[in-house]
């Protein structure tokens, strides 16, 4: 298959066939984070590069063109242009729909969580069945926001129990002591915070009161 334009016959090129597997991507994401507005790279691969689509679309959806210039075994080809100077805002799901109780109320734990790869924050819906509990504990080094999106349920303090409700908007100070109760509907949450790479959802300490 030829290419469709002189730009991609003047493009730089990249060809990570020589390269181990988990230098890769990380190459490929570095020329295009140099890449001036308008300019583009061809990639050279073994293979049509699935994965890495995925990626950018997770991380550049809107603001990139990948065009495929050969597709000949152990000889793809791929034109990437950088449309513009950052990755753009845009929707990336409907709170809505996921905080939406399932035809399973027993779903437990993260129903989603932010993809984009190169981010400042972490986000997740949280999922709590009916009388399901995160033990009391304290919280991460870090402030988190929560946003109640459907159900019920309590947050324990140390000082007292606050009832949650959706559209009730909390402030989780770091370290504060906190224990979830969902109610008879089960519980969903939206959590932002600043993103730590080691921080996960604890999910042993969930279960439901017998």
């Amino acid at each position: 298959m030829a290419s469709h334009g002189s730009d991609a016959e003047t493009a730089r090129e990249l060809d990570v066939r020589p390269l181990r597997k988990p230098d890769k991507h990380p190459a490929i994401f570095a020329t295009y984070a140099s890449l001036p507005v308008g300019a583009s790279f061809v990639l050279v691969n073994d293979h049509d590069p699935k994965h890495l689509r995925d990626e950018f679309e997770a991380d550049h959806a809107g603001s990139y063109r990948w065009e495929y210039l050969s597709t000949e075994p152990r000889d793809w080809r791929i034109e990437i242009t950088k449309l513009t100077s950052t990755p753009l805002p845009r929707i990336l799901a409907d709170s809505t729909a996921i905080g939406a109780q399932p035809d399973d109320p027993d779903v437990t734990g993260a129903v989603w969580k932010l993809a984009v790869r190169d981010r400042d924050l972490d986000s997740n819906i949280i999922a709590l069945a009916p009388g399901g509990v995160i033990d009391a504990h304290a919280g991460p080094d870090l402030d988190v926001l929560i946003h109640v999106l459907t159900g019920s349920g309590q947050l324990t303090t140390e000082r007292g129990v606050l009832d949650l409700r959706p559209g009730a908007l909390l402030w989780l100070p770091r370290r504060s002591q906190r224990r979830f109760d969902a109610g008879p509907e089960g519980l969903r949450y939206l959590t932002v915070h600043q993103r730590r790479q080691s921080l996960v959802l604890d999910t042993s300490r969930i279960g439901v009161d017998s």
